[in-house]
């Protein structure tokens, strides 16, 4: 950038002391101007007119020449050293008004143990370490599962966001899920006072039906960035959803944003770190540094440096050739290759050419394509694997008779269809509580759904003959199966673990009574917000029925 003539008076080196290098320079052009004055070295020998013609320095000579060019290249490095300089660096000093939007998954795939100690306490582990990465910066926290909550707005207190980030878990949301784009309008409401662009920070193992298309009209018409850290395994062995990690990297690329892998180590916060835009107002300071203004001309540097390349110059860089060839050793070469390199070369082979036909599949066909082809010819478990549609996903593994997964998929659909299915799979997993609950929200949508009444009938009658069957065990505690039972795994029917809520007394304290007590008092604050599950789901449960049974 050229000074302006207001900034003129301000010039001045930074490094001046440099300028002793041009003593010997000096001295080199003096010495060179000596050996040319010596006119009559061949004044006896050859003829005056001749020798007029036969010298460099003659009226006809050519300026454009190795010593114009290198004295050109020297004054322009030395220039480049002592550094020119006529403006202040920009302030340092200043505040960062854009804001962190966490966007936390807590359905129940999230509670999988393929990375441990599971899918959802990792991925608050990273949000955590996050938020340490960003102190005194403004951050707020959603989750989502069949619907979306805020936690906690916007706010620079990291123990109350790590407080709460810590209860999350999977049985507090309302309603079952993976709907992403439902948190959409709550980060609109977050983020309305603030003029600065913020960073959505999506942490899940995978996204429903609509979400691609929400969060690239979303983020297509707002100046929000969009970043996603997926949390989970390839493998689906055991009933584990493995993490759709293309649909995620797509998300994040059709929304403009960045997909970051998860790693053992804090690599993956430190890269989530460095992509969070920044919003600085800059605070004015008078006692800034000077800004070295003579980087610029490096360039002009490197140009006239390209002129040694030319015919007739090279002579003066070709001993640096010698160095670099020395260090070029050939490698040796075998004269016969053993059976076991035959053996790798075979197997390398093999497999370049099925990545090869991969390839050309993938080329000519989307993923789901490729899903309808498996699903035809009866190879469920690929198909359920290519998929990246979750409805299709879900239709896969319930043809391989992997119900709960199956119901896994079909929960991140909203839809009527995908919310039958999800009750068909989970009746056929013996899942039958949930299953009545998923026929029950179902018609409370859609009262007339074909099949949803039937169906509801004879799972409750099978719920009736279970809890039947359990009545002689009444007085029987639940066994050690039943008590670690949890999570997304099947759940029969009631039994004899049902209890009577109407049956217990609660006896309730005034606050005065609180107050003048001082053990109860005692007793009193150490379970005040100890534990703030019961009121997140209670909080939750209240913003549902306020927006209505469609969300």
């Amino acid at each position: 950038m050229l000074p302006d003539l207001a900034s003129l008076e301000y010039f001045h080196f930074l490094r001046p002391l440099w300028l002793v290098l041009l003593i010997p320079w000096l001295l080199l052009i003096r010495l060179g101007g000596n050996r040319r004055n010596q006119k009559d070295m061949f004044g006896g020998i050859i003829a005056p007119h001749l020798l007029e013609h036969l010298r460099l320095n003659s009226k006809d000579s050519r300026w454009f020449n190795p010593t114009a060019v290198g004295g050109a290249f020297i004054v322009l490095c030395l220039l480049v050293v002592i550094g020119p300089s006529w403006r202040q660096q920009p302030s340092p000093l200043s505040q960062d008004e854009s804001a962190m939007v966490v966007v936390l998954d807590a359905s129940s795939s999230m509670e999988q143990g393929d990375v441990q100690p599971s899918r959802l306490e990792r991925g608050k582990q990273k949000a955590s370490d996050l938020l340490a990465l960003r102190p005194d910066k403004k951050s707020s926290l959603v989750v989502y599962a069949g619907t979306a909550h805020t936690v906690l707005t916007l706010t620079a207190d990291q123990d109350i966001l790590n407080q709460y980030l810590a209860a999350i878990k999977p049985s507090m949301m309302p309603r079952g899920g993976k709907f992403a784009e439902h948190a959409l309008p709550l980060i609109d409401d977050i983020l309305r006072d603030t003029t600065a662009a913020a960073t959505v920070v999506l942490i899940t193992d995978g996204l429903g039906s609509n979400t691609e298309t929400a969060f690239t009209d979303y983020f297509g018409q707002r100046s929000h960035q969009l970043l996603v850290l997926g949390i989970g395994g390839d493998s689906d062995e055991n009933g584990i959803a493995p993490l759709e990690r293309r649909r995620l990297r797509t998300l994040a690329s059709d929304s403009g944003g960045h997909y970051v892998e998860l790693t053992i180590d804090d690599g993956d916060v430190r890269a989530l770190e460095r992509r969070i835009e920044s919003h600085y107002v800059i605070i004015d300071d008078d006692a800034l540094p000077w800004l070295d203004s003579g980087y610029p001309l490096i360039f002009i540097c490197m140009a006239l440096w390209l002129m040694w390349f030319r015919k007739g110059w090279t002579i003066n860089w070709a001993w640096l050739l010698l160095p670099i060839a020395l260090t070029l050793t050939p490698e040796p070469v075998l004269a016969q290759e053993s059976d076991k390199g035959k053996d790798q070369k075979a197997t390398e082979t093999l497999q370049s050419s099925f990545s090869l036909g991969q390839w050309v599949t993938e080329l000519w066909l989307t993923p789901d394509q490729q899903g309808r082809l498996l699903l035809q010819y009866g190879d469920y478990h690929g198909a359920a694997n290519h998929f990246e549609d979750p409805l299709w996903k879900g239709v896969a593994y319930y043809y391989n008779e992997d119900f709960m997964q199956a119901a896994e998929y079909f929960s991140r659909s909203d839809s009527d269809d995908a919310l039958f299915n999800e009750a068909n799979a989970r009746a056929h997993a013996r899942d039958f509580l949930r299953a009545v609950k998923r026929y029950d929200q179902l018609l409370a949508r859609t009262p007339g759904y074909p099949g949803a009444t039937e169906n509801r009938a004879k799972v409750q009658a099978l719920i009736d003959e279970i809890n039947r069957m359990s009545e002689s065990q009444q007085g029987e505690e639940g066994s050690s199966e039943e008590k670690q039972m949890g999570g997304d795994e099947a759940i029969a029917a009631e039994g004899a673990e049902k209890l009577s809520f109407d049956q217990v007394e609660i006896k309730q304290y005034t606050a005065e009574e609180i107050l003048q007590s001082e053990a109860t008092r005692d007793m009193w604050l150490r379970g005040v917000q100890q534990d703030p599950s019961n009121f997140l789901a209670t909080k939750f449960n209240m913003q549902l029925q306020r927006r209505g049974p469609r969300q």
